[in-house]
């Protein structure tokens, strides 16, 4: 019971992380300075880095980077900004990795389960053969 628990919590996590999707980021160069800001659905108030609420790669632009107010665009002009967005973690890579750690879980679990399976066979096969060689005098 508890490794189909387990099992399932696994099943249940790539399918969350799969879900996800995967977080992009906004690299503004001004000059020859950049800096990158992460684009998300939800800002966070608590950290120090710009955040920009409900952006996505459609809004990674020259206007977007001036108006981030970054220290590195000061004075800078349109011309001289240059922006690229990009993404980590792509679903490709989740699905990699996530397989091979289910692949690698789910031999671990037949191996153990096989090594346990081939113990109880043997012992079966002692406790028979030990009780065939004793045989009954009389009757109580």
């Amino acid at each position: 019971m508890a490794r189909l628990y387990i099992l399932l919590t696994l099943f249940g996590f790539m399918i969350s992380v799969l879900a996800a999707s995967p977080p992009s980021f906004c690299k503004c160069s001004c000059f020859s300075n950049s800096t990158i800001i992460p684009l998300s659905t939800h800002s966070s108030p608590s950290s120090d880095t710009p955040r920009a609420a409900g952006a996505t790669c459609n809004t990674c632009n020259k206007a977007f980077c001036l108006a981030q107010h970054l220290p590195i665009c000061k004075n800078a002009e349109e011309k001289d900004v240059l922006t690229t967005c990009f993404q980590r973690d792509s679903r490709k890579d989740q699905i990699v990795v996530l397989t091979f750690i289910a692949v690698t879980v789910g031999l671990l679990g037949w191996a153990t389960v096989r090594k346990v399976m081939e113990k109880k066979n043997v012992e079966g096969v002692r406790m028979a053969g030990s009780q065939e060689q004793y045989m009954r005098v009389g009757r109580r």
